[in-house]
């Protein structure tokens, strides 16, 4: 009988024709599960979180722009002005072939960790090509992230690139905190790469200007604690973050996607505390950080928005060597000073007569001293074995004879000083015209702002403008500094630091016109100076300085005439405030003198404000007086 094959074909070709439908089936969900929604993918583009991957930021009129600066860090062709053209050609890389087992760490997956990891996520992708990314994986596994530290060296006056301070994070182990060492910690900095030997000037016009490109590289914690803590005798302060291993890992997937990747580098605001804030919004998503700060970004501000934004669970204090050494011999008479700087210079001082008379605990005090005085004399410089042969007999001597353990107390928090920039309005007189003074300053603080949170006798000011109306509705522009730096370190038995100061700009000084002592000419200069700087108490400095002057004066013959003289005075730190007392004169080689002086008292009304009355004596022809009053606020 000839139906039964018959029936036994129909059922082969049911069976065919249900295998066809079920595998067209099958693809046809793969395909959805990867193909989502293109308003979905237009959605995630928006999202805060893929702008931050991005480092994207809008402009005025809506138009999108990344702070990386290399085309290589996209994948779409006008991705660095597109989120949402970025987006789509990551979602679209994730499903690249695995064409080349040996090259799958150059897979997008292996990239860009961070964006995988979060779309799959969002768009629950359940069906990407499994990819090893063995160089990714060994590299996180080497570093272990598990908790984060924000760490802040401070201001440094005598290195240009440091003289706002800095920001890094420490990136620990599991057991870091535990066992009270970070040896095997990571330090995860973002710095200007500098190549060459550019002088002080080119490097701080180049730094204003975004000369140079910034790249954020990983290296031992403890070569970097070395660096700013032993090199540059900066004091560290570290902020534990309270991020969970879980953040600090996923900031560490995108630190990688952003390895030898370079930004522009702008000393003020594309820095390296702005750049940290964005890793941590990275981490932790919705945190607002970086909006806090749309034109600087000054370290101390970002370490107190850090701060207020509840991330810090406790800080902890380093000393530089600096410090350590001044506070071990902060009780010497001068000659146990002597005797300090007698065994650093020759070890074999311990064995004299003399010295060996002391009584024991001085004899250890002494001994430890020097031994710190020699490290500090050697920070910076090669290795030289005779200085290697005092420091170990000294610790032989200090290992039979211990110290008491040392005691530093620790300064006020840097994040609890004022903000960085300043608006004063101030009234006063010039000679017989009252005035009304309005200023604005970008940053920093001078030397008798409010003094919380920062070392007496250290000024920085960045653009500081000043505006004038007299009687009349008469307006000028009093003065426009362009920087203004003043270093004023008290020299001590033991260190003989040099101070400094120099200041750039535009200023009104008084004219040569005999029958009008009132008028002013606005001149452009550029000023310096050296010289010391004593303590005669615990809150007083008094300085003398060399100055020399360069400036260009319509009231001059000369396009440009240069001058030399002199600035003296006292700055006295006091209940009300800081008080600054100060003598100046140019003398300019075409026979001009100008000559002043000045007194001036700030008072610290609050921690974002305060009151200064300045009285000044301006010698030039004839001889005129200045007064004023002013209020200043506080803010960023």
């Amino acid at each position: 009988m000839s139906i039964p094959s018959v029936t036994a074909h129909a059922c082969l070709v049911r069976l065919f024709a249900l295998s066809v439908f079920t595998i067209s089936a099958l693809f046809s969900s793969a395909a959805l599960a990867s193909t989502p929604n293109p308003e979905r993918l237009n959605a995630l583009a928006n999202d805060p979180y893929w702008l931050s991957l991005g480092h994207y930021e809008q402009g005025q009129f809506g138009a999108w722009r990344s702070h990386v600066d290399e085309a290589r860090f996209f994948l779409a062709e006008y991705g660095d002005s597109s989120p949402q053209a970025e987006l789509h050609a990551t979602f679209k890389a994730l499903y690249a072939p695995i064409e080349h087992t040996d090259n799958a760490d150059s897979h997008p997956q292996c990239r860009y960790p961070a964006r995988t990891r979060w779309l799959r996520e969002q768009l629950q992708l359940s069906d990407l090509p499994a990819v090893k990314c063995s160089e990714f994986n060994t590299w996180m596994h080497d570093i272990a992230p598990h908790s984060t530290v924000l760490v802040f060296p401070a201001a440094y006056l005598n290195s240009p690139s440091s003289m706002f301070g800095h920001t890094l994070l420490r990136i620990d182990q599991e057991h870091t905190q535990s066992q009270g060492s970070a040896m095997l910690s990571y330090a995860l900095n973002f710095g200007a790469i500098i190549e060459g030997s550019d002088n002080s000037i080119l490097f701080a016009w180049k730094g204003l200007m975004g000369g140079y490109p910034g790249q954020f590289a990983l290296l031992p914690y403890q070569q970097k604690m070395a660096e700013y803590n032993r090199l540059e005798n900066r004091d560290l302060w570290e902020y534990q973050l309270n991020l969970t291993a879980a953040e600090t890992q996923r900031m560490l997937e995108h630190v990688w996607e952003l390895k030898q990747i370079r930004f522009d580098y702008f000393f003020f605001d594309e820095n390296c505390s702005y750049r940290l804030l964005e890793l941590l919004e990275v981490a932790r998503p919705g945190l607002r950080l970086t909006e806090q700060f749309p034109l600087t970004a000054i370290p101390a501000d970002t370490v107190r928005a850090v701060q207020e934004a509840g991330l810090v669970v406790s800080t902890h204090y380093r000393p530089s060597r600096e410090r350590e050494l001044l506070s071990s011999s902060a009780d010497f008479s001068a000659h146990e000073h002597n005797w300090t700087k007698a065994l650093a210079a020759d070890a074999a001082a311990i064995n004299q007569a003399e010295f060996q008379a002391l009584p024991a605990a001085r004899r250890a005090a002494i001994q430890d001293a020097a031994y710190r005085l020699l490290r500090y004399q050697a920070n910076g410089n090669t290795r030289d074995q005779a200085a290697a042969e005092r420091s170990y007999a000294l610790l032989q001597a200090i290992q039979s004879n211990p110290p008491q353990p040392l005691t530093i107390s620790r300064p006020e928090l840097p994040e609890t000083g004022h903000h960085s920039r300043r608006i004063q309005i101030a009234a006063g007189s010039y000679g017989d015209k009252a005035f009304a003074d309005y200023q604005l300053r970008m940053a920093y603080h001078d030397l008798q702002d409010n003094q919380q949170g920062f070392p007496l006798g250290a000024q920085i000011e960045i653009l500081k403008l000043s505006l004038r109306q007299y009687e009349g509705n008469q307006w000028q522009v009093q003065h426009l500094d362009l920087a203004s730096i003043r270093s004023l370190t008290p020299q001590t038995a033991l260190l003989k630091p040099w101070s400094w100061q120099v200041r750039g700009g535009l200023e009104r000084v008084p004219n040569n016109n005999v029958r009008h002592p009132e008028r002013t000419e606005l001149v452009s200069h550029i000023s310096g100076g050296g010289g010391a700087t004593w303590a005669i108490g615990e809150q007083q400095l008094t300085f003398a300085m060399l100055t020399a002057r360069v400036e260009h004066n319509p009231d001059f013959a000369g396009w440009l005439e240069p001058a030399m003289g002199f600035n003296t005075g006292l700055l006295w730190r006091n209940r009300l405030g800081n008080l600054m007392a100060q003598g100046q004169a140019d003398y300019f080689l075409n026979g001009g003198v100008r000559r002043s002086i000045s007194l001036s008292q700030h008072w610290e009304t609050s921690p974002a404000s305060g009151l200064r009355l300045s009285m000044s004596r301006h010698f030039a022809k004839t001889p005129i007086n200045e007064l004023s009053l002013g209020v200043h606020w506080y803010f960023y």
